[in-house]
Protein backbone atom coordinates (compact mmCIF):
# COMPACT_ATOMS: atom_id res chain seq x y z
CA UNK A 1 0.00 0.00 0.00
CA UNK A 2 0.95 3.65 -0.32
CA UNK A 3 1.67 5.35 3.02
CA UNK A 4 1.83 9.04 3.90
CA UNK A 5 4.02 10.07 6.85
CA UNK A 6 3.26 13.43 8.45
CA UNK A 7 6.14 15.35 10.00
CA UNK A 8 9.68 16.59 9.44
CA UNK A 9 11.77 15.76 12.50
CA UNK A 10 14.11 13.10 13.76
CA UNK A 11 11.17 11.07 15.02
CA UNK A 12 9.69 10.97 11.54
CA UNK A 13 13.03 10.03 9.96
CA UNK A 14 13.22 7.10 12.40
CA UNK A 15 9.63 6.10 11.59
CA UNK A 16 10.42 6.30 7.87
CA UNK A 17 13.51 4.13 8.49
CA UNK A 18 11.25 1.43 9.99
CA UNK A 19 8.28 1.84 7.61
CA UNK A 20 10.54 1.53 4.57
CA UNK A 21 11.37 -2.05 5.63
CA UNK A 22 7.73 -3.19 5.60
CA UNK A 23 6.78 -5.82 2.99
CA UNK A 24 3.33 -4.17 2.91
CA UNK A 25 4.74 -0.88 1.66
CA UNK A 26 4.46 0.03 -2.03
CA UNK A 27 5.45 3.70 -1.81
CA UNK A 28 6.19 6.05 1.07
CA UNK A 29 5.39 9.76 0.92
CA UNK A 30 6.25 12.36 3.56
CA UNK A 31 4.84 15.82 4.25
CA UNK A 32 6.90 17.90 4.54
CA UNK A 33 9.77 15.56 5.47
CA UNK A 34 13.45 16.54 5.53
CA UNK A 35 16.54 15.66 3.45
CA UNK A 36 17.15 12.47 5.41
CA UNK A 37 13.56 11.30 4.99
CA UNK A 38 13.88 12.23 1.32
CA UNK A 39 16.23 9.28 0.81
CA UNK A 40 13.42 6.92 1.89
CA UNK A 41 10.26 8.69 0.74
CA UNK A 42 8.95 11.12 -1.85
CA UNK A 43 8.65 14.51 -0.18
CA UNK A 44 5.51 16.52 -0.87
CA UNK A 45 4.71 20.15 -0.15
CA UNK A 46 1.15 19.74 1.13
CA UNK A 47 0.48 22.02 4.12
CA UNK A 48 -0.26 19.71 7.03
CA UNK A 49 -2.48 22.32 8.72
CA UNK A 50 -4.74 22.31 5.64
CA UNK A 51 -6.66 19.12 6.34
CA UNK A 52 -8.63 19.28 3.11
CA UNK A 53 -5.40 19.48 1.12
CA UNK A 54 -4.05 16.43 2.96
CA UNK A 55 -7.26 14.52 2.27
CA UNK A 56 -7.18 15.53 -1.40
CA UNK A 57 -3.60 14.29 -1.75
CA UNK A 58 -4.47 10.98 -0.10
CA UNK A 59 -7.35 10.41 -2.51
CA UNK A 60 -5.40 11.38 -5.61
CA UNK A 61 -2.40 9.21 -4.69
CA UNK A 62 -4.28 6.16 -3.41
CA UNK A 63 -2.94 6.49 0.13
CA UNK A 64 -4.02 3.48 2.16
CA UNK A 65 -2.60 4.58 5.50
CA UNK A 66 -1.45 7.84 7.12
CA UNK A 67 1.01 7.96 10.02
CA UNK A 68 0.84 11.23 11.95
CA UNK A 69 4.14 11.87 13.72
CA UNK A 70 3.99 15.19 15.63
CA UNK A 71 1.61 16.24 18.37
CA UNK A 72 0.29 19.49 16.82
CA UNK A 73 -1.66 17.84 13.93
CA UNK A 74 -3.10 15.30 16.39
CA UNK A 75 -4.29 18.01 18.77
CA UNK A 76 -5.70 19.87 15.74
CA UNK A 77 -7.85 16.85 14.81
CA UNK A 78 -6.15 15.67 11.61
CA UNK A 79 -6.87 12.02 12.38
CA UNK A 80 -10.58 12.82 12.93
CA UNK A 81 -10.83 14.51 9.54
CA UNK A 82 -8.94 11.74 7.72
CA UNK A 83 -11.11 9.09 9.34
CA UNK A 84 -14.28 10.98 8.41
CA UNK A 85 -13.04 10.99 4.81
CA UNK A 86 -12.62 7.22 4.87
CA UNK A 87 -8.81 7.28 5.12
CA UNK A 88 -7.10 5.12 7.72
CA UNK A 89 -4.82 7.15 9.96
CA UNK A 90 -2.62 6.27 12.92
CA UNK A 91 -2.93 8.49 15.97
CA UNK A 92 -5.50 9.48 18.58
CA UNK A 93 -8.56 11.61 17.96
CA UNK A 94 -8.58 15.32 18.82
CA UNK A 95 -10.38 14.57 22.08
CA UNK A 96 -8.02 11.76 23.11
CA UNK A 97 -4.95 13.80 22.10
CA UNK A 98 -5.79 16.14 24.97
CA UNK A 99 -3.76 13.70 27.06
CA UNK A 100 -0.82 15.65 25.64
CA UNK A 101 -2.54 18.84 24.55
CA UNK A 102 -3.73 19.69 28.06
CA UNK A 103 -1.81 18.74 31.19
CA UNK A 104 -4.83 19.76 33.25
CA UNK A 105 -7.05 17.36 31.29
CA UNK A 106 -4.67 14.50 32.04
CA UNK A 107 -4.34 15.38 35.73
CA UNK A 108 -8.13 15.46 36.08
CA UNK A 109 -8.39 11.98 34.51
CA UNK A 110 -5.72 10.68 36.88
CA UNK A 111 -7.60 12.09 39.86
CA UNK A 112 -10.94 10.68 38.74
CA UNK A 113 -9.70 7.19 37.86
CA UNK A 114 -7.08 6.70 40.58
CA UNK A 115 -4.03 6.74 38.30
CA UNK A 116 -0.87 7.37 40.37
CA UNK A 117 0.58 10.83 39.77
CA UNK A 118 1.66 13.96 41.65
CA UNK A 119 -0.78 16.04 43.70
CA UNK A 120 -1.66 19.18 41.76
CA UNK A 121 -3.60 22.40 41.33
CA UNK A 122 -4.97 23.71 38.02
CA UNK A 123 -5.25 27.47 37.49
CA UNK A 124 -6.50 30.03 34.97
CA UNK A 125 -5.91 32.94 37.37
CA UNK A 126 -2.37 34.08 38.19
CA UNK A 127 -3.25 35.45 41.62
CA UNK A 128 -4.73 32.13 42.70
CA UNK A 129 -1.77 30.26 41.26
CA UNK A 130 0.70 32.41 43.19
CA UNK A 131 -1.32 31.93 46.38
CA UNK A 132 -1.21 28.15 45.86
CA UNK A 133 2.57 28.39 45.45
CA UNK A 134 2.96 30.18 48.78
CA UNK A 135 0.78 27.56 50.43
CA UNK A 136 2.77 24.63 49.02
CA UNK A 137 6.33 25.98 49.02
CA UNK A 138 9.36 24.77 47.05
CA UNK A 139 10.63 22.60 45.47
CA UNK A 140 7.64 22.46 43.17
CA UNK A 141 6.87 21.90 39.48
CA UNK A 142 5.23 24.50 37.22
CA UNK A 143 3.77 23.44 33.85
CA UNK A 144 2.18 25.41 31.03
CA UNK A 145 -1.08 23.63 30.21
CA UNK A 146 -0.80 23.41 26.43
CA UNK A 147 1.78 22.23 23.90
CA UNK A 148 5.16 23.82 24.53
CA UNK A 149 7.62 21.66 22.53
CA UNK A 150 9.04 20.18 25.72
CA UNK A 151 9.99 23.59 27.11
CA UNK A 152 6.95 24.55 29.22
CA UNK A 153 7.99 22.82 32.44
CA UNK A 154 9.97 24.39 35.29
CA UNK A 155 11.24 22.33 38.21
CA UNK A 156 11.55 25.20 40.69
CA UNK A 157 13.90 24.61 43.62
CA UNK A 158 13.04 27.94 45.28
CA UNK A 159 10.03 30.24 45.54
CA UNK A 160 11.49 33.04 43.41
CA UNK A 161 12.01 30.64 40.49
CA UNK A 162 8.52 29.21 40.96
CA UNK A 163 6.83 32.63 41.05
CA UNK A 164 8.70 33.73 37.93
CA UNK A 165 7.67 30.55 36.06
CA UNK A 166 4.01 31.24 36.85
CA UNK A 167 4.37 34.87 35.69
CA UNK A 168 5.91 33.74 32.38
CA UNK A 169 3.02 31.35 31.70
CA UNK A 170 0.35 33.96 32.33
CA UNK A 171 2.33 36.52 30.31
CA UNK A 172 1.77 34.21 27.33
CA UNK A 173 5.29 32.90 26.81
CA UNK A 174 3.90 29.44 25.95
CA UNK A 175 0.72 30.61 24.29
CA UNK A 176 -1.59 29.46 27.06
CA UNK A 177 -3.35 31.18 29.92
CA UNK A 178 -3.49 28.15 32.16
CA UNK A 179 -0.98 26.35 34.32
CA UNK A 180 -0.72 23.22 36.40
CA UNK A 181 1.28 23.25 39.64
CA UNK A 182 2.43 19.86 40.92
CA UNK A 183 4.19 18.47 43.94
CA UNK A 184 7.86 17.73 43.42
CA UNK A 185 8.45 13.98 43.19
CA UNK A 186 11.83 12.38 43.76
CA UNK A 187 13.09 9.37 41.83
CA UNK A 188 14.59 8.25 38.55
CA UNK A 189 12.71 9.15 35.37
CA UNK A 190 11.95 6.74 32.54
CA UNK A 191 9.76 6.50 29.44
CA UNK A 192 7.31 3.66 28.72
CA UNK A 193 5.62 3.16 25.37
CA UNK A 194 2.53 1.15 24.43
CA UNK A 195 0.13 0.87 21.52
CA UNK A 196 -3.61 1.03 22.08
CA UNK A 197 -6.50 0.19 19.75
CA UNK A 198 -9.06 1.69 22.11
CA UNK A 199 -9.54 -1.56 24.05
CA UNK A 200 -6.33 -3.58 23.95
CA UNK A 201 -2.94 -2.30 25.11
CA UNK A 202 0.31 -3.72 23.73
CA UNK A 203 3.45 -2.81 25.67
CA UNK A 204 6.35 -1.71 23.48
CA UNK A 205 9.66 -0.79 25.09
CA UNK A 206 11.33 1.49 27.62
CA UNK A 207 13.79 4.33 27.22
CA UNK A 208 15.43 7.14 29.14
CA UNK A 209 16.15 10.57 27.74
CA UNK A 210 18.20 13.57 28.81
CA UNK A 211 16.17 16.76 29.02
CA UNK A 212 18.70 19.28 30.33
CA UNK A 213 20.92 21.00 27.78
CA UNK A 214 24.23 20.51 29.58
CA UNK A 215 26.45 17.65 30.68
CA UNK A 216 25.58 16.42 34.16
CA UNK A 217 21.93 17.37 33.64
CA UNK A 218 22.41 21.11 34.12
CA UNK A 219 20.85 24.07 32.33
CA UNK A 220 17.35 24.61 30.92
CA UNK A 221 15.00 21.86 29.79
CA UNK A 222 14.98 21.01 26.09
CA UNK A 223 13.02 18.79 23.74
CA UNK A 224 15.62 16.10 24.48
CA UNK A 225 19.42 15.95 24.10
CA UNK A 226 19.71 12.19 23.73
CA UNK A 227 18.19 8.87 24.73
CA UNK A 228 18.84 5.18 25.07
CA UNK A 229 16.77 1.99 25.15
CA UNK A 230 16.11 -0.18 27.05
CA UNK A 231 16.07 1.65 30.40
CA UNK A 232 17.86 -0.61 32.94
CA UNK A 233 15.84 0.87 35.81
CA UNK A 234 12.58 -0.40 34.28
CA UNK A 235 12.53 -3.98 35.52
CA UNK A 236 9.96 -6.47 34.28
CA UNK A 237 8.00 -5.96 37.51
CA UNK A 238 7.96 -2.17 37.08
CA UNK A 239 6.87 -2.52 33.45
CA UNK A 240 3.98 -4.74 34.52
CA UNK A 241 2.99 -2.33 37.29
CA UNK A 242 3.07 0.60 34.87
CA UNK A 243 0.95 -1.27 32.36
CA UNK A 244 -1.66 -2.37 34.91
CA UNK A 245 -1.88 0.75 37.10
CA UNK A 246 -1.23 3.56 34.62
CA UNK A 247 -1.57 2.64 30.94
CA UNK A 248 -4.56 0.28 30.95
CA UNK A 249 -6.63 2.44 33.34
CA UNK A 250 -5.99 5.46 31.10
CA UNK A 251 -7.18 3.62 28.00
CA UNK A 252 -10.24 2.37 29.92
CA UNK A 253 -10.94 5.93 31.10
CA UNK A 254 -10.96 7.35 27.57
CA UNK A 255 -13.17 4.49 26.37
CA UNK A 256 -15.65 5.17 29.20
CA UNK A 257 -15.78 8.81 28.08
CA UNK A 258 -16.79 7.70 24.58
CA UNK A 259 -13.46 8.58 22.97
CA UNK A 260 -11.37 5.39 22.64
CA UNK A 261 -7.63 6.03 22.50
CA UNK A 262 -6.08 4.64 19.31
CA UNK A 263 -2.39 5.24 18.78
CA UNK A 264 0.82 5.19 20.74
CA UNK A 265 0.72 6.18 24.38
CA UNK A 266 3.99 7.50 25.76
CA UNK A 267 4.16 7.77 29.53
CA UNK A 268 6.83 9.87 31.19
CA UNK A 269 7.33 8.16 34.56
CA UNK A 270 9.09 8.79 37.82
CA UNK A 271 10.07 5.80 39.91
CA UNK A 272 9.20 6.80 43.48
CA UNK A 273 9.40 4.86 46.75
CA UNK A 274 5.68 4.18 46.27
CA UNK A 275 6.16 2.76 42.77
CA UNK A 276 5.96 4.32 39.29
CA UNK A 277 3.94 7.50 38.96
CA UNK A 278 2.89 9.39 35.85
CA UNK A 279 4.65 12.68 35.17
CA UNK A 280 2.85 13.33 31.89
CA UNK A 281 1.56 11.68 28.73
CA UNK A 282 2.53 12.25 25.13
CA UNK A 283 0.05 11.21 22.45
CA UNK A 284 2.75 10.30 19.91
CA UNK A 285 6.11 8.62 19.71
CA UNK A 286 8.87 10.38 21.63
CA UNK A 287 11.66 12.42 20.12
CA UNK A 288 14.50 11.36 20.48
CA UNK A 289 13.20 8.07 21.96
CA UNK A 290 11.74 6.88 18.64
CA UNK A 291 15.21 6.88 17.15
CA UNK A 292 16.44 4.28 19.65
CA UNK A 293 13.20 2.26 19.60
CA UNK A 294 13.24 1.89 15.83
CA UNK A 295 16.87 0.72 15.92
CA UNK A 296 15.82 -2.12 18.26
CA UNK A 297 12.46 -3.09 16.69
CA UNK A 298 12.54 -6.52 15.02
CA UNK A 299 8.93 -6.69 13.80
CA UNK A 300 7.08 -4.85 11.03
CA UNK A 301 6.16 -1.37 12.25
CA UNK A 302 3.46 -0.84 9.62
CA UNK A 303 1.63 -4.04 10.64
CA UNK A 304 1.69 -2.95 14.30
CA UNK A 305 0.40 0.56 13.56
CA UNK A 306 -2.39 -0.79 11.36
CA UNK A 307 -3.47 -3.18 14.13
CA UNK A 308 -3.84 -0.17 16.43
CA UNK A 309 -6.25 1.44 13.96
CA UNK A 310 -8.08 -1.81 13.11
CA UNK A 311 -8.64 -2.91 16.72
CA UNK A 312 -6.60 -6.12 16.43
CA UNK A 313 -3.75 -5.53 18.86
CA UNK A 314 -4.92 -8.55 20.87
CA UNK A 315 -3.60 -10.67 17.99
CA UNK A 316 -0.21 -8.92 17.95
CA UNK A 317 3.11 -9.37 19.73
CA UNK A 318 6.30 -7.39 19.36
CA UNK A 319 9.96 -8.39 19.47
CA UNK A 320 13.00 -6.26 20.25
CA UNK A 321 16.71 -6.66 19.74
CA UNK A 322 18.58 -7.35 22.99
CA UNK A 323 21.21 -4.72 22.23
CA UNK A 324 21.19 -1.17 23.56
CA UNK A 325 20.49 1.69 21.19
CA UNK A 326 21.73 5.17 22.10
CA UNK A 327 21.20 8.46 20.27
CA UNK A 328 23.09 11.73 20.64
CA UNK A 329 21.28 14.90 19.57
CA UNK A 330 23.46 17.42 17.74
CA UNK A 331 22.11 20.94 18.12
CA UNK A 332 22.79 24.36 16.66
CA UNK A 333 24.72 26.58 19.05
CA UNK A 334 22.35 28.66 21.14
CA UNK A 335 19.74 25.92 21.58
CA UNK A 336 17.31 25.85 23.42
CA UNK A 337 17.39 29.61 22.88
CA UNK A 338 17.73 31.45 19.59
CA UNK A 339 19.82 29.70 16.95
CA UNK A 340 21.26 30.75 13.62
CA UNK A 341 20.02 28.66 10.70
CA UNK A 342 21.85 27.89 7.47
CA UNK A 343 25.24 26.60 8.62
CA UNK A 344 26.65 23.84 6.42
CA UNK A 345 26.97 20.27 7.73
CA UNK A 346 29.60 18.11 6.02
CA UNK A 347 30.48 14.46 6.24
CA UNK A 348 27.00 12.97 6.35
CA UNK A 349 27.49 10.88 3.20
CA UNK A 350 30.26 8.73 4.68
CA UNK A 351 29.79 5.15 5.90
CA UNK A 352 29.44 5.24 9.69
CA UNK A 353 29.16 1.45 10.02
CA UNK A 354 26.29 -1.02 10.06
CA UNK A 355 25.36 -0.23 13.69
CA UNK A 356 25.04 3.55 13.24
CA UNK A 357 22.24 5.63 11.74
CA UNK A 358 22.20 9.41 11.47
CA UNK A 359 18.62 10.64 11.59
CA UNK A 360 17.90 14.13 10.30
CA UNK A 361 15.84 16.39 12.56
CA UNK A 362 16.22 20.08 11.74
CA UNK A 363 17.95 20.01 8.35
CA UNK A 364 17.27 21.49 4.93
CA UNK A 365 18.88 21.54 1.49
CA UNK A 366 20.77 24.59 0.22
CA UNK A 367 21.57 23.51 -3.33
CA UNK A 368 23.62 20.36 -2.85
CA UNK A 369 24.50 21.16 0.77
CA UNK A 370 22.82 19.95 3.96
CA UNK A 371 22.29 22.91 6.29
CA UNK A 372 21.00 23.36 9.82
CA UNK A 373 17.36 24.45 9.88
CA UNK A 374 16.40 24.32 13.54
CA UNK A 375 17.58 23.80 17.09
CA UNK A 376 17.88 20.03 17.27
CA UNK A 377 19.46 19.12 13.95
CA UNK A 378 20.83 15.55 13.88
CA UNK A 379 20.29 12.36 15.92
CA UNK A 380 23.41 10.18 15.77
CA UNK A 381 22.34 6.70 16.86
CA UNK A 382 24.45 3.68 17.71
CA UNK A 383 23.55 0.06 18.46
CA UNK A 384 25.79 -1.93 20.77
CA UNK A 385 25.97 -5.02 22.95
CA UNK A 386 26.14 -2.80 26.06
CA UNK A 387 25.22 0.83 26.82
CA UNK A 388 28.95 1.69 26.77
CA UNK A 389 29.38 0.02 23.37
CA UNK A 390 26.39 1.89 21.92
CA UNK A 391 27.68 5.14 23.39
CA UNK A 392 31.14 4.67 21.89
CA UNK A 393 29.70 3.99 18.44
CA UNK A 394 27.42 7.02 18.56
CA UNK A 395 30.14 9.44 19.68
CA UNK A 396 32.66 8.03 17.20
CA UNK A 397 30.15 8.94 14.47
CA UNK A 398 29.50 12.38 16.00
CA UNK A 399 33.23 13.11 15.84
CA UNK A 400 33.30 12.31 12.11
CA UNK A 401 30.66 14.93 11.28
CA UNK A 402 32.09 18.30 10.24
CA UNK A 403 29.82 20.96 11.73
CA UNK A 404 31.64 23.67 13.74
CA UNK A 405 28.37 25.48 14.47
CA UNK A 406 26.91 22.45 16.24
CA UNK A 407 27.24 21.02 19.74
CA UNK A 408 26.05 18.05 21.77
CA UNK A 409 26.17 16.67 25.27
CA UNK A 410 29.08 14.29 25.79
CA UNK A 411 27.53 12.18 28.57
CA UNK A 412 24.44 10.62 26.99
CA UNK A 413 23.79 7.25 28.61
CA UNK A 414 25.61 7.97 31.88
CA UNK A 415 22.83 6.49 34.01
CA UNK A 416 22.91 3.16 32.22
CA UNK A 417 26.71 3.06 32.15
Amino acid sequence: MNVLLIGSGGREHALAFALAKSPLLVKLYAAPGNPGIGKLAELISVKVADHEAVISFCKSHDIGFVVVGPEAPLVAGLVDDLTAAGIKAFGPSKFAAQLEGSKGFTKDICAKFGIPTAAYGRFTDETKAQAYLKERGAPIVIKADGLAAGKGVTVAMNMAEAANAVREIFAGRFGTGECVIEEFMEGEEASFFALSDGVNVLALATAQDHKRVGDGDVGPNTGGMGAYSPAPCMTEALCTETLEKIMKPTVAALASMGHPYKGVLYAGLILTQDGPKLIEYNARFGDPETQVLMMRLKDDLLTLLMASVDGTLNKMSVRWRDETALTVVMCAKGYPGDVVKGSHINGLAQDFGKDVEVFHAGTALDGEFIVANGGRVLNVTGLGNTPRDAQMKAYAAVDKIDWPEGFCRRDIGWRAI
